[in-house]
């Protein structure tokens, strides 16, 4: 193994990629980066029945999205390739055999009739069915029949599988699997509990415990970061890599992602139930089934970088926004926790308002004319202005237009509510009285219209509220919006007559 870091992700290509799954990208990226590493992705599609046209697009362009590229990977081929275990799957036999031949694994010519059998019987005597060394001399396989019997059934093309054997007859039972996990310290397995997986399958593809093992050496993985459900693998992992006479790498298991609750593993099903998006980028299925994606529903790239980073993760200071590079250089496994990391839906919308804030308004014009664009709505050369005033109370470019509509489009109803408390018997007068005075302005700045209908007010005693209240409904057609004689000012002379004078139609 390289002494140089070199860590992967090694999804399976099954469906959309939960943000469970993004995290566990996002980590092995930073820990490459910090290291001046290699960030490498596999595909494990080994379980043919389960592949889902779509899904390695899917994670190839959210990792892009996510600005957490890859090194090696699909099209970006290294000296390590090819980087899908379907393509790779002519080299995991030979492992297979030579753990037969070194009596570390054997032929199991159970069928699926016989297991379920030995299931059920455990069941009805309140026992788990566990295929191990208990029991490996009563069941069908290389060990409990004679060799020429098990020739005869492989000569016979009979189905078989290839099981690993985990505990042998002659260790003490007190046997133990002691690792380092960067995250969790020490753990240990006892051997004699564990049973005895399968390899390789009848289909003639190896499962993912081989494939994992044998890629992870030949790709020269130094790291192993990877979620906490992984944990209970890594017994089996560590015997393979003794069996087979190579060197073992460091293992780290990250914690869980837990609901917003706190209780259970967050799911695939829960952002519909609970009204937020558990993808990074939308997912359309064969059958028209929508799955809400961060991308699709405004998120910027950063907000979820940065929320996913402090799922479980924390720097040991209060600072809780970073950006990418930030992270790079502050991340470590050490301060990565061992419990599970609740989610919180509302935070991640508070690193949205944040990173908004934080973007120029070029750039935030730039996204807000194609939401117009989609509108139907023709460029506006305010756009900038609105924005500057909209801003701070947006956490996505569509609050620009449910909060700012009424730029682009005059009111077509008026508030009943407000309508109720505004429009009194002289308002018709009043509007039309301000109107007057807003057509006589050659400067239409709202510096101007303010001190030229203010001090109209306070001149003749009428009280803000009586003007105000039905000059911004002419204007918003709701008691909302920012400063009123600023959204005259965008909306222009010509634009504001005609408003106003449509309520006082609309009063007559």
């Amino acid at each position: 193994m390289s002494e140089k870091v070199r860590v992967r992700f090694a999804p399976s290509p099954t469906g959309p990629l939960h943000i469970g799954g993004v995290r566990t990208a996002l980590f092995n990226y930073l820990f490459a980066k910090q290291s001046g590493g290699q960030f490498i992705l596999r595909i494990e599609d080994t379980d043919q029945s389960r592949y889902v046209e779509g899904a390695e697009n899917y994670i190839v362009e959210t990792l892009n999205w996510l600005n957490i590229p890859f090194d090696e990977g699909i099209g970006k081929e290294g000296n390590y390739g090819p980087y899908r275990q379907s393509e790779r799957k002519n080299m995991y036999r030979q492992f297979a055999e030579q753990l037969i031949k070194t009596g570390n694994a054997y032929y199991a010519f159970d069928n699926a009739e016989e297991l379920a059998f030995h299931r059920k019987n455990h069941e009805e005597k309140g026992k788990t069915f566990i295929y191990n060394w208990h029991n490996r001399l009563k069941l069908t396989n290389s060990i409990s029949l004679p060799k020429e019997e098990v020739d005869k059934r492989i000569t016979n093309g009979d189905d078989y599988v290839i099981r690993f054997k985990m505990y042998h007859l002659d260790e003490g039972s007190d046997k133990e699997i002691t690792t380092k996990d960067l995250i969790r310290g020490n753990v240990s397995f006892k051997k004699a509990l564990l049973d005895d997986k399968v390899l390789f399958k009848s289909d003639g593809m190896p499962t993912y415990h081989l494939a994992n093992i044998v890629d992870d050496h030949f790709m020269k993985i130094s790291h192993v970061i990877r979620g906490e459900e992984w944990l209970p693998s890594v017994p089996l992992h560590i015997e393979l890599y003794k069996s087979l006479g190579w060197e073992i790498p460091k293992f780290a298991h990250l914690p869980l992602i837990m609901k917003p609750t706190g209780k259970g593993k967050l799911s695939k099903r829960d952002g519909d139930k609970m009204g937020f998006p558990v993808f990074p980028i939308q997912w359309n299925t064969k059958d028209g089934d929508v799955f809400a994606g961060y991308r699709e529903d405004g998120y910027f790239p950063e907000t979820v970088i940065n929320m996913l980073a402090l799922l479980g993760w924390n720097p040991g200071t209060e600072q809780e926004i970073f950006s990418l590079d930030e992270l790079t250089k502050s991340f470590d496994l050490k301060r990565v926790n061992k419990g599970g990391a609740r989610f919180d839906p509302e935070k991640t919308k508070w690193f949205q308002h944040h990173y908004l804030q934080t973007k120029n308004d070029a750039a935030l014009t730039s996204l807000f004319s194609k939401l117009l664009v989609q509108k139907g709505i023709k460029n506006d050369k305010h756009l900038s202005q609105i924005i500057k005033l909209l801003k701070e109370r947006s956490s996505f470019i569509t609050d620009f237009w449910e909060q700012g509509s009424f730029f682009f489009e005059a009111p077509k109803s008026y508030n009943e509510k407000a309508a109720k408390k505004a429009f009194k018997e002289k308002t018709p007068q009043l509007l039309s009285k301000a109107l007057s005075l807003l057509e006589e302005c050659d400067d239409f700045s709202s510096e101007n219209l303010t001190e030229k209908i203010k001090g109209w007010i306070t001149e003749n005693e009428i009280g803000f509220g009586n003007v105000m209240m039905p000059l911004r409904l002419a204007l918003v057609g709701k008691m909302r919006g920012p400063d009123v004689f600023k959204i005259a000012a965008i909306l222009g002379k010509k634009e504001v007559s005609s408003r106003i004078t449509s309520l006082i139609a609309f009063l007559s």
